[in-house]
């Protein structure tokens, strides 16, 4: 007798769990519900679609040859039924049925199931402000919500909107609103934007950002959503500050949709989202979960996290697939979160732990080192990358990696992601075989670039002090002497301004006697991106200074104003 197979969703996780079962068992009854009228959503593609990167809708729900995929498709090339427009009601795990609405004429059905996958994903957040009614308010979470931003943007009659939160998809709509011409305000009630950043790198992103001609409000949090005859005019912070717009776009996260499961009596982890075993199989021996509803692990600290990605989703489609249909066989293992967004011609991605979140989850003996260069050499048009990454000093092992620039990020951050899954360390890294030409990349990429510098600091060679320590000790001047080691019209062109004194290095052999008469005195050296300043710290060691640090990444990763 066949298998029956039910799925409660359709967007990420839900088709990918029907196409695996299908594929593992061309006999099971294969039967995907989805409240919604459309199927197997590119989600992450809707700020693009909004932002008019693409024109034609029906991209966010074709496969690669171009197909639709609608019920007609997942029954003749799959043979899956699948049910738009239909609610899954209730789940009665005794007998093994689910309880489904037809949203369009209201009558109701019940499915029995051999086995059933939940991927009911995640709904938006919602400040709980006054005004969160008024017409002018949405998220960006459904093709609804796509649609109505790409009307919005087609029709170009809004002037000014804000969004609120500067996560990943806050940002990415950012850039599509602004390339309709739309005032942008993005307003992120902590310190900094993308916050999965450290804060140097976020600011470096902020920054890019405002030269985008956006504004940027930061360490502010929205009070409430103005309006006048039922739509909005404006929004009110908590410091008062009122600002006018006639489009706000909530983007402050989401939380898994568990409510589904929570009234059928499965466990509902600490995060709140559905909890799962390495299987993903819920508390129930019959039913599984996958996608933004569930809750999974951090590989790396052993912790419950939600991830909302939607390149976890189809993983953890496939894997609750063929487990539904062929046994308990394989594992999810976890997520180290990866990420990254595109943020006009800049990119921003993380691996792993950033150092924040390393010493939040008790990693108190880690070492950093933030690099910055081109992504491919000067002949190439090579664009800037400043990368950070975090390991663990005990065992030299990689627990993160950031970038951020006009480079190729994601090849840092593919690289990274391997490298943090791998646990490799350091001594592992230096001598890493990856693939180079010009086009492509420097003879030794960035990645491997910053395990070098990596390496030198972890066996004493440089002392690196970051761009927030040097801009505290300038404020103080407390007698450090801060030597900018470029050339004199690199000078002229730009500056810090903060008291540095200027020996390029090719002089700075001769020139030793205007150092310091103290051999103790603290000395920082830079250049664009240090690797001058790496070279002269090195010298003047060799001249009998003791404290000699090197500012890394140098003035390309310098996130603070300048002279000039």
């Amino acid at each position: 007798m066949a298998k029956k197979i039910i799925i409660i969703g359709g967007s990420a996780a839900g088709p990918k769990a029907a196409a695996r079962a299908r594929r593992l068992d061309q006999r099971a009854d294969i039967t995907l519900i989805q409240r919604g009228p459309d199927l197997s959503m590119a989600s992450c593609g809707y700020p693009y679609y909004v932002g008019g990167v693409f024109d034609d809708r029906r991209m966010l729900l074709s496969t690669p040859t171009g197909v639709v995929r609608d019920p007609k498709f997942f029954m003749n090339a799959k043979g899956i039924t699948a049910l738009t427009g239909t609610e899954a009601a209730a789940i009665d795990r005794k007998r093994r049925v689910v309880s489904c609405t037809n949203l369009a004429d209201g009558s109701a059905n019940e499915l029995s199931y051999d086995k059933l996958i939940l991927a009911t994903g995640a709904t938006p957040k919602m400040p709980p402000v006054p005004g969160r009614d008024l017409e002018g308010i949405t998220t960006l979470q459904s093709m609804n919500d796509a649609d109505y931003l790409r009307k919005i943007r087609d029709e170009r009659v809004i002037k000014k909107a804000v969004i609120i939160g500067g996560g990943l998809i806050g940002i990415e709509t950012c850039e599509a609103l602004e390339l309709a011409g739309i005032e942008i305000t993005v307003i992120e009630a902590l310190p900094q934007l993308l916050t999965f950043l450290d804060p140097q790198l976020a600011k470096i992103v902020e920054n890019h950002i405002r030269g985008r001609r956006a504004n940027v409000i930061t360490g502010n949090a929205l009070a409430e959503f103005l309006g006048r005859d039922g739509k909005l005019t404006g929004v009110k912070l908590v410091n008062g500050t009122e600002l006018p717009c006639e489009l706000a776009v909530v983007a402050v996260g989401v939380k898994p949709d568990a409510a589904l499961a929570a009234a059928a009596g499965l466990t509902v982890g600490e995060t709140g989202g559905i909890a799962v075993d390495e299987f993903l199989k819920t508390s129930d021996p019959d039913i599984y979960a996958a996608g933004d509803c569930i809750e999974t692990v951090n590989r790396i600290t052993g912790k419950k996290a939600h991830a909302p990605y939607g390149d976890l989703a189809n993983l953890q489609g496939r894997v609750a697939g063929e487990n539904a249909a062929c046994g308990d066989s394989v594992r999810f293992p976890g997520t180290i979160q990866t990420g990254i967004c595109k943020v006009f011609d800049f990119s921003a991605g993380i691996t792993g732990l950033s150092e924040t979140a390393a010493r939040a989850a008790g990693f108190t003996d880690i070492e950093t080192v933030v690099i910055a260069g081109p992504d491919k050499p000067g002949f190439m048009n090579g664009k800037l990358l400043i990368t950070k990454m975090t390991v663990n000093r005990a065992d030299g092992r990689l627990l993160g990696l950031q970038c951020v620039g006009a480079g190729d990020v994601g090849r840092q951050i593919a690289s990274g992601a391997l490298a943090v899954m791998g646990k490799l360390a350091v001594t592992d890294l230096v001598n890493a075989d990856l693939p180079y030409a010009p086009p492509f990349s420097l003879a030794i990429d960035n990645f491997i670039a910053a395990a070098h510098a990596m390496e030198n600091k972890l066996k004493g060679r440089m002392k690196g002090i970051g761009a927030a320590e040097v801009k505290s000790l300038a404020e103080k001047m407390n007698g450090v002497f801060l030597l900018d080691v470029r050339g004199p019209d690199e000078y002229e062109a730009v500056r810090l301004g903060i008291g540095e004194v200027l020996i390029p290095l090719g002089a700075l052999r001769k020139r030793v006697g205007e150092l310091p008469a103290d051999k103790g005195a603290t000395i920082i050296c830079f250049c664009t991106i240090s690797l001058r300043g790496w070279e002269a710290a090195a010298f003047l060691a060799s001249q009998g200074y003791t404290d000699v640090r090197v500012m890394e990444g140098g003035i390309a990763a310098w996130p603070y104003p300048r002279e000039k």
